[in-house]
């Protein structure tokens, strides 16, 4: 698997937004940072961490080549692998859909396993074409409502060697241990929100399954995206935080100021 470089770095000036499925690209996240590192200013450039399962799949359909690339430098068998499930151009009605992230829970261990090789590979591909011919910081974004994805995505980050994860959109008081795991080579777990149910469901993810023997993975840094103060305090007292993206009413999306109050 592919080696990067650490991230031992002054905190950036600028960070770019990681917006959507899709829309904070590699390639715009690689602009970004190639232009900050041309101007001679630390500008983080960042990829959305959302939808990349299906984004790859798709790419691979269309004949991206760097994709493919991306994927070899990964692991070449996991490559075929996914290749060989996806890469058929025919009818859309014959091609093989890639698995709904629910299937992390309700599928049998040979989906699970397939649904986890494919999110890790996804990750994997969108940091390292990030971060590809230049020496600037990349992230990733992820939304803490969207547990499912997060172990897998965050391990295929930090093999691509990811120097910063960006959460929002929630309260992701987990991911700073998942981090710490995974950078000293242990399974990780992160416990899930069941709404209406008083079931525990907690998943796990052990590393040692997709980094090579000798190899440490380095720890990116934690930025929590937040929209209020007490928010912010509360993980700072609580969990290792590294800095902190604070969203007023200005920021639109989720943040958009309320109705009436």
């Amino acid at each position: 698997m592919g080696e990067c470089p650490t991230n031992s770095r002054p905190l950036p000036e600028l960070i770019q937004g990681g917006m959507g499925v899709g829309v904070s690209s590699w390639r715009l996240a690689r602009a970004v940072a190639v232009a900050g590192q041309r101007l001679g200013v630390n500008v983080l450039g960042v990829v959305s961490g959302t939808g990349l399962p299906v984004i790859l799949v798709d790419r691979i359909r269309a004949g991206d080549k760097d994709v493919v690339r991306a994927l070899n430098a990964f692991d070449p068998e996991i490559s075929r692998e996914i290749m060989g499930q996806y890469a058929s151009r025919g009818p859309a009605s014959r091609r093989r859909l890639p698995p709904k992230p629910e299937v992390l829970v309700t599928g049998s261990e040979t989906t699970k396993a397939q649904m986890t090789r494919l999110a890790i590979a996804s990750a994997f591909v969108e940091v390292w074409l990030a971060k590809e011919g230049h020496t600037g910081p990349i992230g990733i974004n992820v939304l803490e409502k969207v547990q499912l994805m997060h172990l897998p995505v965050l391990l295929g980050a930090m093999l691509a060697g990811v120097d910063y994860v960006l959460v929002g959109a929630g309260i992701p008081h987990q991911i700073p241990a998942v981090l710490n795991s995974f950078a000293h080579n242990e399974p990780a777990t992160y416990r899930m929100d069941v709404e209406g149910s008083s079931e525990k469901l907690t998943l796990r993810l052990d590393p040692r399954e997709f980094v090579p023997s000798g190899r440490r993975l380095e720890r990116p840094k934690f930025l929590l995206i937040a929209s209020h103060h007490a928010l912010a305090m509360r993980l700072a007292s609580t969990v290792e935080v590294d800095g902190f993206v604070m969203e007023g009413p200005s920021a639109g999306g989720h943040n958009a100021p309320a109705r009436g109050k």
